[in-house]
């Protein structure tokens, strides 16, 4: 009996691979219209003059690893072990990688998916919490793909994942190492980092912090440690807006004028790249030292964490088994996708 080839489309934003992809990577971040919120010609015009400011300061920052992320790599690393924990049952399952920003898009996953004679798809973002400036765009971008491609097949989205069990265990288990290593929680403090994001994104429903907050309080209460100093913190913000809070950065600071020490864990970003190798661990380990902390520890990217993936492999079969995009309802009723007109589900 021939098993029925499902598709798994691995979503995330992507990353220069070379010097001379930095500044036309920067042009299709700001150009999204989930990014710089203006109606064209003005977003593109935008777009251009940012990115072309912004390049040689990033040029610098992806010079740090080798010239440009390694997040394609890392994902390609992630996709075998999540076909690996799938293999063996009645669907034969590949990854395919669609970066939001650089290649390889969307395009050519749709156009891969279909080469390889996909008989369903499953879009899998790797952000856990959903945001429309993440999860909804990369979907979005899909849809056009997808129907460029041609590839009219069942699909199925995971909307996000704040509280999953095996997301929320991997984590749980790498800070408890990490508290390990620095002998124990007294005299520290567990910052949990996320990317931010203008307050008036939020505003207007994004779930995102929300969302945050809930796989923070997870993760900490999943360690069964008592007592332990943390906080919910956000990173990389830019440009003149009012942002979410509180920031990393400042916390750092703070915690330097305690003298307390730190452990940085990256909760949003479940791979290595350029914010967790060069900004937590270089500039935001810089500003430790300098700002009086005594020891800083960093909790790596979730990568192929075996709970990980093993929750990732049990979100594909449960979006798999329904008619509907799999999205968690929680306390505050945020639904994320549900409400956001996408029509990613094809009978």
């Amino acid at each position: 009996m021939t098993k029925r080839k499902v598709a798994i489309i691995l979503f995330n934003l992507g990353g220069p691979d070379g010097p001379a992809a930095v500044e036309p990577f920067l042009f299709n971040l700001f150009n999204d219209p989930a990014i710089i919120r203006v109606p064209n010609p003005i977003r593109w015009l935008i777009a251009k003059i940012v990115s072309k400011r912004r390049a040689p300061v990033a040029g610098e920052i992806y010079a740090k690893l080798g010239g440009g992320s390694p997040i394609v790599p890392l994902t390609e690393e992630q996709g075998r072990a999540l076909e690996a924990a799938l293999a063996g049952g009645e669907s034969d399952y590949r990854t395919f990688i669609a970066m939001r920003y650089w290649h390889p898009f969307a395009d050519e996953a749709a156009a891969a998916a279909k080469a390889w004679g996909a008989d369903e798809v499953v879009l899998l973002p790797l952000y856990p919490q959903y945001s429309t400036t993440t999860t909804e765009s990369s979907l979005r971008d899909w849809e056009r793909a997808a129907a460029k491609a041609g590839l009219a097949v069942p699909a199925r989205s995971v909307c996000c994942y704040p509280t999953e069990q095996g997301f929320v265990a991997g984590y749980a288990s790498l800070l408890k190492q990490a508290i390990a290593q620095a002998g124990g929680h007294e005299g520290w403090r567990v910052l949990l980092s996320a990317h931010g994001l203008p307050r008036k994104v939020i505003e207007q429903g994004d779930p995102y912090q929300a969302q945050v907050e809930q796989s923070c309080r997870a993760i900490v209460e999943a360690t069964g440690i008592e007592g332990l100093d943390w906080l919910t913190t956000y990173q990389s913000r830019v440009g003149p807006l009012e942002w979410i809070g509180p920031a990393t950065d400042m916390e750092i600071e703070r915690a330097g004028a305690e003298g307390k020490s730190l452990i940085v864990l990256p909760v949003a970003f479940v791979s290595e790249h350029s914010e967790t190798l060069v900004e937590l661990d270089k500039e935001y380990g810089h500003l430790a030292r300098e700002s009086g902390v005594p020891n800083y520890i960093r909790v790596p990217a979730l990568g192929t964490e075996p709970q990980f993936i093993q929750g990732l492999a049990r979100l594909v079969r449960e979006a798999m088994g329904r008619d509907t995009i799999l999205c968690p309802e929680d306390a505050e009723g945020h639904v994320c996708i549900r409400n956001a007109g996408l029509r990613t589900i094809r009978a």
